[in-house]
């Protein structure tokens, strides 16, 4: 049985688009009544307004009737729908004709369906001119005798992806911007935004002067330097250019939409328009409540300024902040990197200038004393104070030239004079100076004497410094068993090796342990003293023989000190093979280190002793008595023979032998050194104050810090005196008496 002519049930459903299509007027328009339409028309239809998918349906050539559905309006945008519907195409998208119609053409002619990826299409929607990208086909729609009647177009809007992808590239290749000044940070970020006229067909970059009165332009891409928008400076006040004032005051972005008024016709971009709206957004500062700047942006003539449009500007501007604060941190960082340079250099220059202006009186002192010594008609007593003279004004050459060590290698002018030598036998030598001193100490002395089959180069005297530093440290935290010492082949590389048994270092110190001047809180070693350079030294003189030392240590079973450097000579500068030095020697004699040694060693004075009373004193007259705390042997030598010409003087070597005797007898007056191990001066007089039996115990505390907070620290901590070495034996004299 026929089909009803009048059946009209292909439009059924297709919710808007449905419903307009059921009430259209089609005998008006070219394709005529809907009842009369040919199939193929009838399906196509019914297919576009069943689906959710953006399908519009051109209809005859050369008319191009449209038919759409729901999804196909928001590509019409506000000025084409619904008003097209049933009319012509070609009419419709009149500005896009000249791209599309010649395809929908071919398709008519050819048959063959056509395919377009992100095709830019600059379309009259929710603006005059707006940009815009789709995917989409055209294939034909077959009628009565494989005739083409129709193109049917799926499609769909690739707009926000397309400008989406390259907003986050600008945002990426911002991301990477890594200056050392604010100005060129700014000056790349509009580098990189010149990248992108779609989206921002000129910027400006304005910083604040430092009183806020002005904005400075720093850089400008898009537009002319001397253009009449971007004048070099901007006044605060001034509104009739860039209104930067009403940024600054609420921090929020402003948006100018009369560009052209202001400054006459401006670029679009890639577009033939001018721009005539900009916006202006505060640059922020970090840590600071108003804007460091501002960025001046136009907007593209061609897209509608809305919320992705906003936050892609919010985005670029907090980059550009970012880089300006990381620019200005690094300045801020290079300024004090200078400074801190300029002062470790002044530093090296003093330490440089003192330590040769040392060594002249040192010089003096030295030969004069050993003359004298080497005096027989010298008395045994007058030898004896002119000995402990000798032996500190030798440790103090031998700090000294440290000291000058380490300024010429920060200075660069250290001298080495590398050479070949028996390597094996030298440390050898240099490690059976020590002995009698190691043996002394009750300790065993382990000296690897296998052959070594290396070539090495070093500096002789660089060479001695780092085994004397290296038997000194072993020496000084080692009570009991053994010191060894080993040179062994690694590889390319020699290794010597210093093992000891001594305390250990906590695990803790060990990377702090090559720092100048650390020192390992709370060790246990047979003295306080010591500058805290040794092992610093040992480190900056391997690095110079272009090798390295390292350490393992663990507490109460003792320490491995390994220096390494290569055998050879190709890693070692040519012109400082052989030859002569000429800057003066830092070398010391090996019994500089061996008597400071020595002078750690228990010698009878280390331990509690009532000096007689001398004949100054009169037999009646009762004596004060003084306990004495100081672990420098000669310091204690010479305190307790100044002292017992008065009073009867009791000395240790450090503060808990001090804390011990002060408990267990009762002395007047209780004189200590701040600096001892085990426990030191301060920490003696706390123990002090909170036992009964010596809370009134008088306490005079001695020094080497000098100043006022030394000073008041000493006092504050309940000391009833503070003496500042050096001082002379007049003044300790008259301070002991006053107590």
């Amino acid at each position: 049985m026929p089909k009803d002519s009048t059946d009209l049930s292909f439009l059924n459903g297709g919710g808007e688009m449905g419903e307009r299509m059921r009430a259209f007027d089609w005998s008006s328009s070219p394709v005529g009544p809907a009842a009369q339409w040919p199939q193929s028309l009838k399906t196509a239809v019914s297919i576009c307004i069943g689906s959710r998918y953006p399908i519009v349906i051109w209809w005859g050539n050369p008319e191009y009737t449209m038919f759409y559905n729901d999804g196909y309006i928001p590509i019409l945008g506000v000025t084409k729908h619904p008003g097209w519907l049933g009319r012509s195409g070609r009419e419709a998208w009149k500005e896009i004709w000249s791209t599309v119609g010649p395809m929908l053409d071919s398709v008519f002619q050819t048959g063959e369906a056509t395919w377009s990826e992100d095709l830019l299409l600059v379309m009259d929607r929710n603006l005059r001119r707006e940009e815009n990208y789709f995917t989409f086909s055209y294939s034909p729609i077959r009628g009565d005798k494989d005739k083409i009647d129709g193109i049917f177009c799926a499609c769909y809007e690739t707009t926000g992806r397309v400008v989406g992808e390259r907003r986050l590239q600008t945002l990426r290749d911002l991301g990477r911007i890594e200056v050392k000044s604010a100005e060129e940070a700014c000056q790349i970020a509009l580098n990189t935004l010149a990248a992108n006229p779609y989206d921002v067909p000129f910027a400006l970059v304005y910083l604040l002067e430092e009183d806020d009165r002005e904005a400075q332009l720093v850089c400008v891409s898009g537009i002319e330097d001397d253009a009449s928008a971007a004048p070099e400076r901007i006044a605060m006040n001034d509104s009739a250019t860039w209104p930067l004032r009403d940024v600054f005051e609420t921090g929020t972005a402003q948006v100018v939409i009369d560009v052209e008024e202001r400054f006459g016709s401006l670029p679009g971009g890639p577009w033939p328009e001018s721009c005539n709206t900009a916006l202006i957004l505060p640059i922020g500062a970090s840590g600071y409540a108003k804007p460091s700047g501002f960025f001046v942006a136009g907007l593209s003539p061609r897209r509608i300024f809305d919320a992705e449009y906003r936050s892609f500007f919010e985005l670029v501007v907090g980059h550009i902040s970012t880089a300006i604060s990381n620019a200005r941190a690094y300045e801020e960082e290079r300024k004090r990197a200078e400074a801190l340079a300029e002062i470790d250099r002044a530093k090296t220059t003093f330490f440089s200038n003192v330590s040769h202006e040392f060594r002249t009186p040192l010089t003096l002192m030295l030969g004069p004393l050993e003359e004298t010594l080497a005096d027989t008609s010298v008395s045994t007593s007058v030898h004896d104070r002119l000995d402990v003279a000798h032996r500190n004004s030798v440790r103090l050459l031998k700090l000294v030239n440290t000291l000058l060590d380490f300024s010429r290698i920060e200075a660069g002018r250290i001298e080495a004079v590398y050479e070949s030598v028996d390597l094996q036998a030298l440390t050898i030598e240099l490690a059976s100076m020590f002995r009698s001193a190691i043996e002394k100490a009750g300790l065993k002395l382990i000296v690897d004497e296998s052959p070594l089959e290396a070539e090495v180069y070093v500096d002789r005297e660089m060479w001695e410094k780092i085994v004397f530093n290296l038997l000194s440290n072993a020496f000084k935290f080692t009570f009991d068993g053994e010191i060894r010492i080993a040179l062994k082949k690694s590889g390319e590389n020699v290794e010597l090796e210093v093992s000891d048994t001594g305390t250990g270092i906590p695990g803790a110190e060990l990377s702090h342990l090559f720092e100048r001047f650390h020192r390992v809180k709370g060790a246990r070693g047979r003295s306080y003293e010591g500058s805290g350079i040794g092992l610093a030294l040992v480190q900056e003189l391997v690095k110079l023989h272009g090798g390295n030392v390292r350490v393992r240590s663990e507490v109460g079973k003792g320490s491995t000190f390994t220096v390494s450097i290569p055998t050879g000579s190709a890693h070692l500068p040519a012109e400082r093979l052989g030859g002569a030095r000429t800057l003066a020697s830092t070398g010391v004699r090996s019994d500089a280190y061996v008597d400071e040694l020595l002078k750690w060693l228990p010698d009878g004075t280390d331990h509690l002793d009532t000096f007689a009373l001398t004949e100054t004193t009169p037999l009646d007259q009762p004596r004060a008595r003084i306990l004495l705390a100081d672990d420098n042997t000669d310091m204690r030598e010479y305190l307790r023979r100044l002292l017992s010409t008065k009073y009867d003087v009791e000395a240790v070597a450090e503060g808990e032998t001090a804390l011990a005797a002060a408990l267990s007898q009762k002395f007047d007056l209780v004189l200590s050194d701040v600096m001892m191990p085990k426990l030191d001066g301060f920490g003696l007089l706390r123990a002090l104050r909170a036992d009964e039996k010596t809370r009134t115990t008088p306490v005079i505390l001695l020094s080497a810090r000098a100043g006022e907070e030394s000073r008041v620290e000493g006092m504050g901590a309940g000391a009833d005196d503070y003496l500042i070495k050096p001082f002379s034996a007049r003044e300790l004299m008259a301070r002991v008496g006053r107590i």
